[in-house]
């Protein structure tokens, strides 16, 4: 199977900023993935290999606009870190340029009280 450029200069960038960061327990990491339709996240362990938490803008339902949608998802997923108890984070971007809804998701997870 043929991998175009620009996925493998993505995978190369993913695997940079993955060899300096990882997640603990109190310090779990963010990752995020952005498909053609929809942005995920996951709240991950690393050190025990766990996925604490996931979103994804595919399950809700507010708004007609896709950024409405991508920071409604980030001040749940803040929520949802919160009732875990958690109260920072590391985020990893996952290669993507933080711009876009990368950054506005990043936006409503800060205001929703998580620090990164």
């Amino acid at each position: 199977m043929k991998t175009d450029k620009k996925t493998l200069a993505r995978q190369a960038r993913q695997r940079r900023v993955r060899a300096k960061i990882a997640g603990t327990q109190e310090r779990p990491r963010i990752s995020i993935f952005r498909s053609n339709t929809a942005l995920s996240a996951q709240v991950i362990d690393d050190t025990n290999g766990k996925t604490l938490a996931t979103i994804s803008t595919s399950n809700i339902k507010k708004g007609k606009d896709f950024g409405d949608k991508v920071s409604s998802a980030g001040v749940e997923l803040a929520n949802l870190m919160k009732k875990l108890k958690i109260t920072e984070a590391v985020f990893d971007r996952g290669g993507y340029a933080y711009i876009g809804n990368i950054k506005v998701f990043a936006d409503a997870i800060r205001q929703g009280g998580i620090k990164f």
